[in-house]
Order: structure tokens, then C-alpha cells, then sequence
């Protein structure tokens, strides 16, 4: 039952990173984009990194037999300073 939790928490992350992948591909798509809509691809940007983020820590700590459920989403100070 555990595994299945963790693999429909990890389904839910991979989902929400979708949907935002797919409002980033609608604007980039837009070609011409105003202010509110730079504004909004530049939340989208951080979001999906606090996403993969979330979901790198979850992996990570399954990985090395701890509670995946331990992972938090961080703040966006801190994942934006990651290297890629």
C-alpha cells in the first residue's frame, strides 16, 4: 500500500509539472507576448522548477530508504539559484 501511495503522490507531482508544461508550450505559442503574459511564463519557469525539484527529493530519499513523503516543495529563492 506504501508503494502505491508514494507512486500516486509522484503521478500527482508529474501531473502538475504537465499542466504547467503545457500552459508554458500555450503561451510560447502565442508568439507575441504582452506583460501579463511574460509575468505569468516567468512564474511558470520557477514553478516547474520547484516541481522537478519536489520531485528529484522524493525519488532521492526513496532511493536511500527514507520517507519520500519527508520531500517539500522549496522555495523559489532557492531552487532558482540551483546550477543546471
Amino acid at each position: 500500500m506504501a508503494k502505491q501511495n508514494k507512486e500516486n503522490k509522484d503521478n500527482s507531482v508529474l501531473r502538475h509539472i504537465d499542466q504547467l508544461v503545457k500552459e508554458e508550450e500555450r503561451l510560447y505559442g502565442k508568439g507575441q507576448l504582452n506583460a501579463g503574459d511574460q509575468k505569468r511564463l516567468a512564474e511558470l519557469k520557477v514553478e516547474l522548477d520547484q516541481y522537478w525539484d519536489l520531485l528529484r527529493q522524493r525519488r532521492a530519499l526513496e532511493e536511500f530508504g527514507e520517507n519520500p513523503d519527508k520531500a517539500k516543495k522549496r522555495p523559489a529563492k532557492i531552487v532558482e539559484n540551483y546550477e543546471q
